[in-house]
């Protein structure tokens, strides 16, 4: 979708715009196809949290496949889909037979960018729900995606991941899912916790690569699945959920199952029931789910509650965040069954590396520089065979 990215985005006042509707409208902003350039759907992203939605965001260059497998996996109220490229008369009508293929043909797709008058009839009539041209305002934006949002049928969808999709939903919104939903502890539960900037959804998606590539080899592994918290606005609600925007879904597809939540502060309320829920969804073929990986918030220095909910967990920390007074202070540090140096590429690593290694006793600590791969198979290793 598009819209003027000229005026400040401070004009757009900062309300909540949601709180009448049954539950925070979930909008996955989707860029299909060759266009490279995002500050528009940004804009965007912005205005639809600073009214109360939770907002997820795929990325750049994204197929319509991998577009439906998010708004599958994440329970979608609607995608708002935008693209440059004069691609929209193929591309359009092909998201919606993928949405169907996904077993989630009743989510909306609103579409929006440089679409000629002419062609808006011919979306409408291939499924598409809205389209908006140029210069639509941010305001008509926030309401159609209002308009969208209904209360959620406890079943939806015609697979077994769609239906896991929901669950969560209903779960973490209202506290209860399906009572006939199979449950299951999954064989291994990892928690990822770290302060803002440290690069944790970065290192999740690498450890979730990693798995899947090493599961094509061995199907004894299971599938593996991703619970990303973020956290939700104090004024608002709203919630900028941009997570698996980290995550090659165009390569990986199915064979990660990846869910965005939003919570204030360290409210894992519902995460013990959702594990068991993903890992006690039917998994055919495919196999089941045997790991997951749980990402934190930003988490201080006495943020310390998802080690209750999980087997193992890392503490991420990057070069240049304190010295080593810090690390003798009790709090975070004190949780970790590994520490990891990521981004140890940059300055500072050489004091991180001894201050970890100085209070790890006998605990890991392993170097990473997650966006280039290096340290990701000694780091899974260490995670889930140590």
């Amino acid at each position: 979708m598009t819209t003027s990215i000229h005026a400040p985005t401070t004009e757009f006042e900062k309300k909540d715009r949601c709180a009448d509707l049954p539950h925070r409208p979930r909008v996955l902003l989707a860029k299909m196809g060759l266009d490279g350039h995002d500050r528009g759907v940004k804009v965007i992203a912005r205005a639809l949290r600073d009214s109360g939605v939770h907002v997820i965001y795929s990325g750049l260059w994204q197929t319509p496949r991998s577009l439906a497998i998010s708004a599958r996996d994440e329970d979608c109220d609607v995608i708002a889909a935008s693209m440059m490229s004069n691609s929209h008369l193929v591309l359009g009508p092909r998201l919606i037979e993928a949405m169907e293929r996904m077993g989630r043909s009743d989510i909306p797709i609103h579409m929006g960018g440089i679409i000629p008058q002419e062609d808006i009839a011919k979306l409408k009539e291939a499924g598409v729900a809205r389209c908006f041209t140029t210069g639509t305002g941010l305001a008509e934006i926030v309401e159609a995606v209002r308009s969208e949002t209904r209360e959620r049928a406890e079943s939806v969808g015609s697979t077994p991941t769609a239906q896991l999709a929901r669950d969560i939903s209903r779960l973490h919104e209202h506290g209860s899912a399906r009572s006939d939903a199979p449950r299951r502890r999954p064989k291994r539960v990892i928690g990822i916790t770290g302060s803002p900037g440290a690069g944790k959804s970065t290192l999740v998606a690498a450890l979730a690569a990693e798995h899947a590539r090493r599961a094509e080899g061995d199907p004894s592994l299971g599938r593996v699945a991703v619970v990303a918290f973020d956290p939700m606005s104090p004024i608002t609600n709203g919630a900028l959920l941009g997570d698996r925007l980290r995550v090659d879904f165009n390569r990986l597809e199915e064979s990660v199952f990846y869910r965005s939540l939003a919570i204030s502060g360290e409210d894992y309320h519902a995460l013990d029931d959702i594990i068991h829920l993903i890992g006690g969804c039917p998994g055919g073929d495919a196999g089941s789910f045997d790991t997951v990986f749980v990402e934190t918030v930003g988490a201080g220095q006495n943020e310390v509650r998802i080690r209750t909910h999980v087997d193992k967990t890392a503490v991420v920390l990057v070069p240049g965040m304190g010295d080593a007074v810090q690390m003798d202070k009790a709090g975070i540090l004190e949780i970790a069954d590994l520490f990891v140096c990521n981004k140890a590429d940059h300055q500072g690593q050489n004091e991180l590396m001894r201050d970890l290694r100085e209070i790890a006793g006998r605990r890991g600590v392993i170097e990473t520089v997650a966006t280039h791969g290096a340290g990701i198979t000694e780091l899974y290793d260490a995670l889930l065979q140590g």
